[in-house]
This record gives C-alpha cells, sequence and structure tokens, in this order.
C-alpha cells in the first residue's frame, strides 16, 4: 500500500480571518479538505464559497461547543435548552456540553448543521467534529454510535481514529482505553459502512509542535513528525488563518493558525511530503479507496 494524508482545514467559517485563509488554500491548490463550522458567525461566507465551488472537498465540522464564550460567542441553530448555557451560548467545553446535553437535543442539533449546509445548495463530502465533542468520552458513551447513525443516514464519511498508534494516542489519556476507543469506532464504522481514515493525529496533541518558537521551527518539526506515517490513509488537521487583528482578539492560539496556514502555503511542505512518498488527499479519494 502507499502512504496518503489527509490534512483538513478544520474551523471554515469560525470567521473572517480563518476564511480569507482556507479561500486562499484551496484556490492556490495548497490545501484538498476543510470542514464548516455551521453556527458560527462567518458561516455563511464559507458555505457560498462551498456551493460556488463544488469540486473542492468541503464538508461540516459539527460544533457543539463555544471555547471562546463572549470574545466570540454563537449558540445552536435548534435552540435546545441542555446544548446551550442559558446565555444563549453553546458550552466552552466537551465536559460542560456532555454533563448538560440529551441525546436528543444534541442529535437535533447535529442533523440541523448538517441539513442547514445541504439545503443551501453545497455538496456535504465529509463530517467531522470540533473537539471532540461528540465521541462520547465524558460520559456520553452512546454518542458515538449515535454519529455513525447520522453519518450512515446521510451517507457521509467521519472523521474517527480506528487503528491505534501509540505516539498518536492523545495527551493524558491511557494507551488501553484509546486502543479499545479505536476498536469499538472500527467496529460501529464497519457495522454502518461509515468510512474513515486508517488513522488520526490529534495535532494539538503532539508535543513536538507545542514548544516551536519560529514558524520555520513549527513547519519542520510538523513535517518530521508526519513524514512517519503508516501506509494506509491517515488525517490530522490544522486551523490555518490570517494574522489579523481579528483572530488575536478571538483566540491566543493566533500564531500557531497563522503558522498553519503558512504551512500550507510553503512550497518546501508540498515538496518535503513528495520526496517522502506521501500523496496529499482529500475525502474525495478516501471515499473512492474504502468502497
Amino acid at each position: 500500500m502507499s502512504r496518503y494524508l489527509i490534512i483538513n482545514a478544520d474551523d471554515f467559517g469560525m470567521c473572517k480571518s480563518a476564511n480569507d485563509a482556507i479561500f486562499d488554500l484551496f484556490e492556490t491548490g495548497s490545501v484538498f479538505s476543510s470542514t464548516i463550522m455551521i453556527p458560527c458567525p462567518a458561516a455563511d461566507d464559507a458555505v457560498k464559497f462551498a456551493v460556488d465551488h463544488p469540486e473542492y472537498a468541503i464538508g461540516v465540522h459539527l460544533t457543539l461547543t463555544n471555547e471562546w464564550e463572549e470574545r466570540w460567542p454563537w449558540g445552536s441553530l435548534t435552540g435546545g435548552k441542555s446544548i446551550e448555557n442559558g446565555e444563549g451560548r453553546m458550552w466552552p467545553e466537551n465536559e460542560d456540553f456532555e454533563a448538560h446535553c440529551t441525546y436528543d437535543e444534541a442529535i437535533a442539533e447535529v442533523y440541523a448543521q448538517i441539513e442547514k449546509a445541504e439545503k443551501a445548495g453545497m455538496k456535504v463530502v465529509q463530517v467531522d467534529n470540533h473537539m471532540g465533542s461528540l465521541y462520547g468520552m465524558n460520559g456520553r458513551y452512546l454518542m458515538l454510535p449515535k454519529i455513525f447513525k447520522v453519518c450512515k443516514n446521510k451517507g457521509y464519511p467521519f472523521r474517527m481514529c480506528t487503528t491505534p498508534v501509540r505516539e498518536y494516542c492523545p495527551e493524558g489519556v491511557d494507551y488501553k482505553l484509546y486502543s479499545l476507543f479505536c476498536h469499538i469506532s472500527k467496529v460501529i464504522s464497519k457495522l454502518y459502512k461509515v468510512p474513515t481514515p486508517d488513522y488520526l493525529i490529534l495535532t494539538d496533541q503532539v508535543a513536538c509542535l507545542k514548544h516551536t518558537e519560529s514558524y520555520e521551527q513549527f513547519r519542520d518539526a510538523f513535517l518530521e513528525f508526519h513524514s512517519h506515517i503508516r501506509e494506509g490513509i491517515t488525517e490530522t488537521f490544522i486551523h490555518p488563518a490570517l494574522d489579523t487583528e481579528e483572530l488575536r482578539n478571538i483566540t491566543g492560539t493566533w500564531q500557531r493558525r497563522y503558522w498553519e496556514y503558512l504551512l500550507m502555503k510553503d512550497p518546501y511542505t508540498h515538496e518535503f511530503f513528495k520526496n517522502k512518498g506521501i500523496e496529499l488527499i482529500s475525502y474525495r479519494e478516501l471515499i473512492k479507496m474504502k468502497k
């Protein structure tokens, strides 16, 4: 087998700074896959872009949390009482969401986000989840099979880890628990015939990327880590955005996000993967391969 890598641009639609970066990355052939945060302030522009450019592999980034709260707030589409904090905003963290949500209101919101994109004329290619809030890791253990069932009903692939790799285990998670989680995900994905990557790298958890002090250090660490992916299809994700006052006012991770934009614009990145025999693909290729 060959080695394939999906580098998904998460958080499309979150703000103008993210949109402008991802518009540019698609239009210059620098990125091949992205997912839109449908409830967010800049989502309509991202959806319009996807509608105008059906040739790009763009999906829905199911969003059930709002980590920036007052600085950059958004609420649900459905107004479910259990999935909002009483002030019209989604819960800030996964633990808050799972502690309060009901399955029915969470799944109703999931369908609403997907169907808003569909009704706008968007050709949804794939579905994934912002912050992993729908993985059921904090007590809502039936959430994951319910999300897989949504993807089965809609006919979309889903981002999920199905094959454990020790170095991909999230920070602070016991490896045995992570392995069990991957096994369960693999069983459910096969049961519902929902295509998934073979491997998933939670880029935010990669230790060597956390302490880089320049773009060049970040780029080289990112490329070195991902140069060791295994045969099959691996997915990793980034959050590219332009360096703007808007972005700096929203999140303290603005510099990392700007570096991730530069990473995909950098010809060295694409030449590096080519030389390593790693092909960058989108979910469209994943769907074909998994069939």
